[in-house]
């Protein structure tokens, strides 16, 4: 390939090879890259302190020599099997010493392997770009509904069925309310959740409409792309899921069953609910949780937080919600889900 790599260019490559170090890559990488770091995360806190304390030169001696026993142990071991035929491109954090070095050392083994130009920084800039390029264009519909009407298992029945859909909380690994903390899923970084966005965004056809559900700006930590959220508030469809309370308590007692294991952790979380709801009524919810009484404490929250802020909430955040169509339900199970995502695309 002539002429610098650019981010456009990746997907010719057999290989991307993230060369940062193995905490660089797990805040965030270019999707599908394998982290071969020439140093790891001690040596580069150790030349980065020697080059703070001692100088340029006195890092790059020292660095030199970690870099050169690392890149050995990749050509004799990630590498190892590599056919003649392989062109990797590799990429560090500004595409500067650490991906050059391996760049020519693979080179020199014979392999056609070439540097990204501007390294993860480039990448990151594509990532921007594709996000506020893309958000205004889409053609959205957003999926609302109380808490408990299966918003998010309804957008999974509608990939199925073959439409476009942005699973946003999927993506941010969190169900997007107080309780929504998945357990032994940590969130993904910031940057980590708008590489998965811009990912999933440049798959879309912007000719067909794609199915999302209304967020608020924030997904547990995770800050939402501006543009996205004026596209969803501003211009989008709105679709009303009217699922009636007994439906939506028994979804919720299925979909966070896991609560029921996690007594302390819960009562925890429902403390931050006391400048809203007061000491005592908080102390009630926080038995039901220790009690592991779900059912109770599920009704109650809905009845005393949840719907009555969804119900301030919709109105406010999207432009057309006036126009809205309402699916009503008495039912959200698996079959009805189906039929309700199927009366979801007939309506469009």
């Amino acid at each position: 390939m002539r002429g610098p790599v650019q981010v456009a260019d990746r997907h010719a490559f057999d290989a991307i090879i993230d060369a940062r170090s193995p905490a660089e890559y797990a805040i965030d990488h270019i999707p599908g890259a394998i982290n071969c770091p020439v140093l790891d995360n001690e040596e580069r806190r150790i030349v980065g302190t020697l080059y703070k304390e001692q100088g340029a030169f006195e890092a790059r001696r020292v660095g030199g020599a970690m870099v050169a026993a690392n890149l050995a142990r990749h050509l004799r071991e990630r590498f190892a099997d590599k056919p003649a035929s392989w062109k990797p491109m590799v990429y560090c954090w500004r595409g500067g010493l650490r991906s050059g070095s391996m760049t020519t050392w693979l080179r020199l083994v014979g392999w056609d392997a070439q540097q990204l130009a501007g390294g993860y920084k480039s990448w990151r800039r594509h990532v921007i770009e594709l996000i506020n390029k893309v958000s205004p264009t889409l053609d959205l519909t957003v999926v609302c509904g109380a808490t408990g009407s299966a918003k998010t298992r309804l957008l999974q029945v509608l990939a199925q069925q073959g439409e476009q859909v942005l699973d946003l909380e999927a993506l941010a690994c969190h169900k997007g309310s107080l309780l929504g903390e998945l357990p032994h899923q940590p969130q993904p970084s910031q940057t980590a959740f708008e590489t998965r966005l811009a990912q999933q965004m440049e798959q879309l056809d912007p000719r067909r409409p794609v199915y999302i559900e209304g967020e608020s700006r924030r997904i547990g930590v995770l800050n939402m792309p501006m543009l996205l959220v004026d596209r969803m508030r501003c211009s989008a469809r709105v679709v009303e899921i009217a699922a009636s309370f007994d439906a939506r308590l028994e979804y919720l007692l299925r979909d966070y069953a896991y609560l029921g294991d996690r007594p302390d952790w819960l009562a925890g979380q429902l403390g931050m609910l006391k400048d809203l709801h007061g000491k005592d009524t908080v102390q009630a919810w926080q038995v039901m949780a220790q009690a592991g009484d779900l059912r109770s404490l599920f009704a109650d929250l809905a009845i005393r937080h949840y719907d009555p802020a969804y119900a301030r909430s919709q109105r406010a955040h999207f432009l057309r919600w006036s126009e809205r169509k309402v699916l009503a339900t008495d039912d959200l199970s698996a079959e009805a889900l189906q039929r309700l995502a199927r009366e979801l695309i007939s309506a469009q």
